[in-house]
């Protein structure tokens, strides 16, 4: 928490680490076991991945299996959880129903009295055909966010974000620009984009930003048949991983200093020097080349 001087002192974070099914009710189960077992561990804020509630590709099962938030009794058991845990309880993602033909892919960040602080709907939509023949079109069941959220705990001020988004370096610039110093990405990447680029690219929109990255991801081989990475991550400002997961469900746990982020800063001012550049058509071809020699 805050210290008498107003400095943020350390705090404990962990991440979630889930393979979630097909069964909102068991996915509940599964997570807030974790949760109490992050808690009984001493953190303060806990992370679920994307998707906590259901990893489900049909969108008619999907559709029939989830709930307007308001009704949603994953979100508020979590919110009794945040309570009688105290703790600030970020859920990564869950799949709530926003019409009666799409759902959000929406984050929510639970304080400790269970009240929610904010909210986040995934902006850009996961529309890929991978190589070995993985396709998705998540634009077809979700539909997506308009608006960067950030929110103020503690310790710092919050960015969130959810797994694609993760692939837009300009979403985390603006965070950043607006005072981020801790940022978030839930995600569910697939095995095959994350073998490929998952480390690199959470590291980076840590190092570029100066900011911690909080990841905690989906792993496995789910029910539905789909496969994901895992590999959840803390990753301070300098880009040095923290805390580290595998490919099974579980917790991992690091100590956060905010005041690593002002150190990373001053060393790399990267926020102060960024331009907005005006973009211009290429300049034509020199019609002849002049060339100056010395006179020996």
């Amino acid at each position: 928490m805050t210290a008498v001087t107003g400095k943020p002192q350390t705090f404990r974070a962990a991440l979630v680490q889930m393979r979630s099914g097909c069964t909102p009710a068991a996915n509940l189960d599964t997570a807030a076991g974790l949760i109490r077992e992050a808690r009984n561990q001493g953190a303060d804020y806990v992370q679920t991945p994307e998707m906590t509630n259901i990893m489900e590709l049909s969108r008619e099962k999907l559709l029939a299996a989830i709930l307007p938030e308001e009704n949603d009794p994953s979100l508020a058991a979590f919110r009794d959880l945040a309570r009688e845990r105290s703790i600030f309880l970020h859920i990564g993602s869950l799949a709530v129903k926003a019409s009666p033909d799409r759902a959000a892919n929406r984050s929510f960040l639970i304080d400790p009295h269970g009240e929610i602080v904010a909210r986040y709907d995934k902006i850009h939509m996961f529309d890929v055909d991978l190589a070995n023949g993985e396709s998705y079109r998540e634009s077809r069941n979700f539909r997506p966010g308009e608006s960067a959220v950030l929110t103020d705990l503690p310790w710092g001020r919050l960015g969130l974000t959810i797994c694609y988004d993760l692939r837009f370096p300009a979403l985390y610039r603006a965070l950043a620009e607006a005072g981020a110093t801790l940022l978030a990405i839930p995600a569910a990447f697939t095995r095959q984009t994350g073998e490929a680029h998952w480390h690199t690219l959470v590291r980076a929109r840590a190092i570029e930003n100066g900011s911690f990255v909080m990841a905690a991801t989906q792993g496995g081989l789910h029910e539905n048949g789909r496969e994901t990475y895992g590999h959840s991550l803390i990753v301070d400002p300098w880009g040095r991983i923290l805390a580290e997961g595998g490919t099974e469900p579980g917790v991992i746990v690091a100590e956060i200093d905010p005041g690593a982020v002002t150190a990373a800063r001053a060393r790399i001012p990267s926020l102060q020097h960024g331009r907005r550049f005006d973009i211009v058509e290429p300049l034509a071809e020199p019609t002849h080349l002049h060339i100056v020699r010395d006179t020996p």
